[in-house]
């Protein structure tokens, strides 16, 4: 009997060899894979080699590609001998609905499946489509969507006394709200909008296409609503800035002027909203479809047929991890508490010169006064 069960061990051995050796007969081909992924418990999606105690999600990825035979373990190490790149480097808990990765792999049978089978349910790859061999996912992406969920009440103006559960979003202030988003349209200066960024750095104008709310629902008896914003490229905490200006205009902390400001040389002290409800939702390869989308070799990079799994996985991962982190952790309750540290009128000169008079405002100015730039 115990014979039998070596033979049989020893037979799933070598048939996993066997494949093995199949696998690295399989040429190499460029190919881009379609990921959604809940972003909590993450520092982000990108890699940082050699730091284990940060996770990120292209940790789990890469171990997944090594495991299910994609790519050679030592591809795993050094994620430029696949010619890996990411479409868009999503930052601590962010989610994505539809992140894209580019990279080289052996095109094995079941591909998706295997992969799938080596990742945590919250992690999953959609969709594979073949790509050009010089294809680079962040460099030919065009535009990038990310969406943002927050309870309505992030909205109620600082005056009036309101209960969380019961506020409900009045059409006046929607409208009012999706005036002032419609403002970030066009191309600005976002200097104030990121860390580490000055005034005449060329990078940070940025061209904004679309950017607006939608209709309010109510989940778990509180209202949310989602903001959507279609742009060339965003710089860190960019998006979670322009909103959690609005959200300061709204409230009636700063006054409407202050967004033209902002756009301006002078140091504006611009609130970062929490990171929790931004999800990236859809990358755009407008000019790459265009070139090769229909030139009989490779498909377009749409993914019209991937909608549904991409709405489900929405509905069981990202969602109820928004809805029920806000909560028991109450980030936004909580942020809204800050508003009122934030000196929304004073130039940087003032500042300045507040500064030497004061300790206490000394420590908000050191990071241009919006919390730690390091998440």
């Amino acid at each position: 009997e115990e014979n039998g069960h070596q033979n049989k061990r020893l037979k799933s051995d070598a048939d996993e060899e066997d494949a093995e050796d199949q696998n690295k007969k399989l040429p190499k081909r460029k190919i881009v894979l379609l990921m959604a992924y809940s972003g909590k418990g993450y520092h982000g999606m990108q890699r940082n080699v050699g730091s284990s105690q940060f996770k990120t999600i292209e940790d789990d990825l890469v171990s997944a590609l090594v495991q299910s035979g994609c790519i050679p373990e030592n591809h795993g190490e050094d994620m430029k001998k696949m010619s890996f790149q990411r479409c868009a480097r999503t930052d601590k808990g962010v989610s994505a609905a539809g992140q894209i990765v580019s990279l080289k792999v052996r095109l094995i049978d079941d591909i998706l499946e295997k992969i799938n089978n080596h990742l945590p349910s919250h992690i999953r790859i959609l969709g594979l489509k073949r790509v050009t061999g010089g294809f680079n996912s962040k460099n030919k992406c065009d535009a990038r969507t990310y969406s943002y969920m927050l309870p309505t009440f992030a909205f109620a103006h600082k005056d009036h006394d309101v209960q969380e559960e019961l506020y409900r979003l009045d059409r006046e202030t929607l409208e009012r709200v999706n005036k002032l988003l419609a403002c970030y349209k066009g191309t600005h200066n976002f200097h104030n909008f990121t860390s580490q960024k000055g005034p005449r750095d060329p990078s940070a104008k940025r061209y904004i296409m679309e950017m607006y709310c939608g209709e309010p629902f109510v989940r778990e008896n509180v209202e949310f609503a989602v903001i959507k914003v279609k742009g060339q490229s965003f710089m860190m905490h960019q998006i979670r800035k322009m909103i959690g200006l609005v959200i300061a205009i709204v409230k009636g902390y700063a006054a409407e002027s202050i967004m033209e400001r902002s756009w301006g040389e002078e140091k504006v002290d611009v609130p970062k909203a929490p990171g929790l409800g931004l999800v990236l939702e859809k990358v755009h390869f407008e000019k790459y479809n265009r070139r090769f989308g229909n030139d009989g070799l490779h498909e377009p990079l749409e993914w019209t047929e991937e909608e549904e799994k991409i709405a489900v996985f929405k509905e069981q991962y990202i969602y109820p991890t928004i809805i029920n982190t806000e909560r028991e952790e109450k980030s936004m309750a909580n942020w809204l508490n800050t508003l009122p540290i934030h000196d929304f009128n004073s130039s940087a000169v003032e500042m300045q010169t507040n500064n030497k008079n004061s300790k206490k405002s000394s420590d908000l100015e050191g990071s241009d006064g919006c919390g730690d730039d390091s998440d």
